[in-house]
């Protein structure tokens, strides 16, 4: 298994550096293998959306596209891939940022009744709730 980093998914997506954004093809298409897939972490997950939600202003359907994309693809191992759908689905409802509904999500996978934050645009989210 290979870990990617979110710098080689972003020039991957991105493709706004010719060098970089060929060699991110190039080993996404000949690199990642059954044999030897590629691995992404949630950390890159959520760092991979923010940087194109921000510096290249890429919007919800895109983002959605960019992780549904990864999910599906043959080669690739999503750290907990399930988290990780519903956290896409509450994405897509609530208006609220990738991150917080990665979190949300993941507190719902380990149990917890609520994930408390000061974020009011988290609480969205099912299971986020305004810590008052």
């Amino acid at each position: 298994m290979i870990g990617i980093d979110t710098n080689v998914l972003v020039r991957y997506f991105a493709q706004d550096d010719p060098r970089q954004g060929q060699l991110a093809t190039r080993f996404m298409a000949q690199r990642i293998t059954r044999e030897r897939p590629g691995f992404i972490s949630l950390v890159v997950l959520a760092e991979l959306t923010w940087v194109l939600r921000s510096r290249y202003k890429a919007t919800r359907d895109e983002l959605i596209q960019v992780v549904e994309q990864l999910l599906a693809h043959e080669h690739l191992e999503v750290q907990d891939a399930n988290a990780v759908w519903l956290a896409l689905d509450e994405f897509e409802q609530s208006g609220a940022d990738f991150a917080d509904a990665l979190i949300a999500s993941l507190g719902v996978q380990r149990g917890c009744q609520q994930t408390v934050t000061f974020d009011a645009k988290a609480t969205r989210i099912t299971g986020m709730e305004m810590l008052v």
